[in-house]
Order: C-alpha cells, then sequence, then structure tokens
C-alpha cells in the first residue's frame, strides 16, 4: 500500500555539521559541531560515515551506500522544539521568547502564589552550576530553583527527596499555564539527588511544551489512522500531541534499545520517532568535546543493530535538530547545518544535495504515507529511484 511500511526517524539531538549562512545573527559564526569535535579530539564514525556523513563532513571514508543531505533550517530559531517541528512540517517565523535577565516579577509572584513556595536564583545560567549553588538552600527550605537558558526554557530544579518527581511535574503544569501568555517555548522539570558538593540531575527529566500552532505530520498520520511512536523526548517536545504511544528512556543507549523494541513490536505502517538526548543536554551545553565524542562513537558501534532490524520495506533516516559546538564559546545551541542520512533495502546511493528546510524530512514521509504536509519538499522519489 506504501512504499516504505514503517518509517523509523532518529534524531541525534544536537549533531549539527557548520554554522549556517544566518549563523551570525545568531552569534554562531564559525560553530561546526561534528567538524569541531573530529578536529580537537578525534572521531571515528565508521557505519555513520558509511551512510553518507563522510561526503558531508571530515570524516574518512570511501565507500558509501546510502542517501545524504545537509540540511537548512527556515524556523526562526536553534532550539529543539523550533528545530523537531519543523521537522514535522511546522516553521516558525518568529523565535521564542527567551528570558537572558530572568522571568518577570509578576510572573514569579504568581507563579509562588499558585505552588505555594518560593522561588530562588530565577537568571539565565547552567543547570548543573545552579543546583550546587542553590541546592543547600532548597533543601533547608523547600524554595524551587527556577532558572532559564539562552532557550526559551522555564526550568525548575528539586531535589527528588524534598520534592518528588510526581509532585514536580504538577508545579511544571501550574508554570506551564502561567508562562503560555509569556511565549515561553518549554517548561522544564530538573529532578537531582545526592548531597551539597555532590548533586546530580536524574533521568526523572520532564519538558512541558507549547503546542504546536498547526497540525503536524504526526497529527496527520494520526488522523489517517497510522500509529506514532515517540521514543525519548519527542512526546513532550509536541505536547502529547499527534502520539499514539509514548515510551520513556533514561539515556542514548537505552534510547536505542528502546527502539530496537518498538522495531520488534511495531507490525502495522507507522512511524517510530526517537530523540537521543545525551549529545545535547550531557555534552554539548557542558562544553565537553571528549564526552561528546564518546558518545558518539557509542551510538556509531549500535548502529548496526538498527540497520539489522530493519525489514525489507523500512526507511531508516537519520537526522539532527541544531547543532551545540563543544569547543564554541559560551553553552548555548548553535545555529548549523544539519544531516540527513537515509537507507532502505533498496537503495542507490547518492547525494539528495541541500535542502532548503528540516521540513523536507516530514514531506518525505507524509508522502510516504499519502497523507498532506504545507511545508517542505519531498525526495520520496529521489530515495527510490534506482539511477
Amino acid at each position: 500500500m506504501y512504499p516504505f511500511s514503517r518509517v523509523i526517524l532518529i534524531v541525534l539531538d544536537s549533531v549539527g555539521i557548520g554554522y549556517l549562512p544566518d549563523a551570525e545573527k545568531f552569534g554562531d559564526q564559525g560553530a561546526n559541531t561534528i567538524g569541531h569535535i573530529y578536529e580537537s579530539v578525534g572521531l571515528s564514525l565508521p557505519h555513520m560515515a558509511k551512510l553518507g556523513l563522510s561526503r558531508l563532513t571530515a570524516l574518512e571514508g570511501e565507500t558509501v551506500y546510502g542517501a545524504y543531505a545537509k540540511l537548512m533550517e527556515q524556523s526562526a530559531g536553534k532550539d529543539t522544539t523550533s528545530g523537531h517541528w519543523e521537522i514535522a512540517g511546522v516553521i516558525l517565523k518568529k523565535p521564542f521568547c527567551t528570558f537572558p535577565k530572568g522571568f518577570p516579577k509578576e510572573l514569579i509572584r504568581a507563579f509562588e502564589k499558585q505552588v505555594g513556595r518560593k522561588v530562588v536564583c530565577n537568571r539565565a545560567a547552567s543547570g548543573t552550576q545552579v543546583i550546587e549553588e542553590y541546592g543547600p538552600h532548597h533543601l533547608a527550605t523547600g524554595d524551587l530553583i527556577v532558572y532559564t537558558s539562552a532557550d526559551s526554557v522555564f526550568q525548575i530544579a528539586a531535589h527528588e527527596e524534598v520534592i518528588p518527581p510526581k509532585e514536580l511535574y504538577r508545579i511544571c503544569q501550574i508554570a506551564r499555564k502561567l508562562t503560555e501568555p509569556y511565549g515561553v517555548a518549554r517548561v522544564i522539570a530538573r529532578p537531582f539527588v545526592g548531597t551539597p558538593g555532590h548533586f546530580t540531575r536524574t533521568a526523572n527529566r520532564k519538558d512541558f511544551s507549547l503546542p504546536p500552532p498547526l497540525p503536524t505530520l504526526l497529527d496527520k498520520l494520526l488522523e489517517r489512522g497510522i500509529p506514532v511512536i515517540s521514543v525519548g523526548k519527542i512526546a513532550d517536545i509536541f505536547a502529547q500531541r499527534g502520539i499514539t504511544y509514548a515510551i520513556h528512556t533514561s539515556s542514548n543507549m537505552d534510547g536505542v534499545d528502546k527502539t530496537l523494541e518498538a522495531m520488534e513490536s511495531l507490525l502495522t505502517p507507522g512511524l517510530i520517532f526517537t530523540n537521543l538526548v545525551d549529545f545535547d543536554s550531557r555534552f554539548g551545553h557542558r562544553r565537553n568535546p571528549v564526552g561528546y565524542r564518546d558518545a558518539l562513537e557509542e551510538w556509531d558501534k549500535r548502529l548496526p543493530e538498527i540497520l539489522s532490524a530493519l525489514r525489507e520495506k523500512d526507511l531508516l533516516l537519520i537526522t539532527s535538530d541544531h547543532g551545540n559546538d563543544p569547543t564554541f564559546r559560551g553553552t548555548d545551541h548553535t545555529r548549523e547545518y544539519t544531516f540527513l542520512l537515509a537507507y532502505h533495502s533498496r537503495i542507490t546511493p547518492k547525494n539528495l544535495g541541500v535542502r532548503q528546510s528540516f521540513a523536507d524530512i516530514g514531506a518525505t514521509i507524509a508522502e510516504n504515507f499519502q497523507v498532506s504536509l504545507d511545508t517542505g519538499k519531498s525526495f520520496l522519489k529521489e530515495l527510490l529511484d534506482k539511477s
């Protein structure tokens, strides 16, 4: 019925391949996540290279058996939400509001009143830094650690022994409603454990996103009765909309395991949509090129398992949502090209060129499943063309 019965779409969060032409507007001219990791600490990704990444970056590799492309972002941002929404066909003309000086006093007062707790911090800062700085105060008082970043995020950190994750999620839902008029893209629960000097964030993070302003690819698929399986934080990014079944993950490798399980269990046509977030959250923002390299190489070693699990009529798409160059100044995302690697059992290796939008991915999946999407240019025919 469909050219591909199942599509497995995997987003390697923040793996950019070089700054975009408009990167100067974002302060990111010169950024190159993959390139600078390769130059500074070395990088070996033989399986990604063979799928086509060696044609897009400095990575070594002569034989290529996949299709590959560079992707430009059209949305006015460089964050997780705008990147994923664009992949799914929603292009944002205006960036989300950010709060480099902290959130307005009236918002914080309203939040404190509704949750019955005081707020400390309220500034743009590193998440690991704020829990070290304010964690002891939080343990003593129960005050909430609220902070932001260069992204449009209202983050709430709380020790799991003071505020259990379920209670923190309830608090975040209150914040989600209060922050909507301010245009905040995501409210993020940031649970942590440990003792002063030894605090660590846990895998119980949860994102509460604004809903997409328009129907996405996921909505269209669900309307047609085509299952959408979310692995990782995909469901949170889309505010739980357009998702048949959501699978939580605790790490990149857990995300690979859960993707393989979904590939085993999904017996009907459908989309498996995975986000592997550790590259971004654990290493990009922490400006840790060695850890980033090791995480990429660990992923690459698991890639053959994904390839082996593909069925005859499956399409594998691997991409990213923005950059986060761990050698660049600051701790923010970087405005970069992303890559696309495509593979199926009958593919003819080819260069799909420089695509003008991440939405080309959504348009391709939409055409495959015979739904309409108003943005992006499908490359489905090029994937099926044997010339």
